[in-house]
């Protein structure tokens, strides 16, 4: 069984390797637009977090309401369903998690919107949504490896 100190060390390693190809061997953005988009990006985080609640709010009731009657349309829709929602609620806690070390440019919160991307990533590989595995994922990683060096 694997330990806490296991997992961080997977982590740290899986983020060394993507970091190779995504921060330093892919073309560099301008120092300015880095500059950009590190003051943009706890904005856009916002954005999405106030876009995305309503929906999972929703979501849960639509969910709620028509548990009964997906068992019409198959257990693996109502799996998928219930899969998905539960990524997406991940995902928008670790973003409120990193919101306020995101404006202090703070490595924990670097960290966690890289976490975000990874769970991301991991579903899209689960539901075989190949456009959002590899571009979805490799904009994501490009963009954040990008200005990773201004986390500290």
């Amino acid at each position: 069984m694997t330990n806490k100190k296991d997992w961080k060390k997977m982590l740290v390693s899986l983020e060394d390797k993507i970091n190779l190809y995504f921060g330093e061997k892919a073309p560099q953005l301008p120092e300015k637009v880095k500059l950009v988009l590190v003051k943009i990006s706890p904005y856009l985080i916002l954005i999405s977090i106030i876009f995305s609640l309503p929906a999972i709010l929703a979501a849960l009731g639509l969910g709620t309401i028509l548990a009964p009657i997906g068992l019409y349309a198959g257990v693996s829709s109502g799996f998928h369903f219930s899969v998905g929602l539960l990524i997406t609620l991940a995902v928008i806690v670790l973003e409120i998690m990193a919101l306020p070390g995101l404006f202090k440019n703070k490595r924990q919160a670097w960290e966690l919107m890289f976490y975000s991307t990874l769970i991301n990533a991991v579903y899209a590989l689960i539901t075989l949504s190949l456009g959002s595995l590899i571009i979805g994922t490799a904009l994501s990683w490009y963009f954040w490896f990008q200005i990773r060096s201004f986390y500290k």
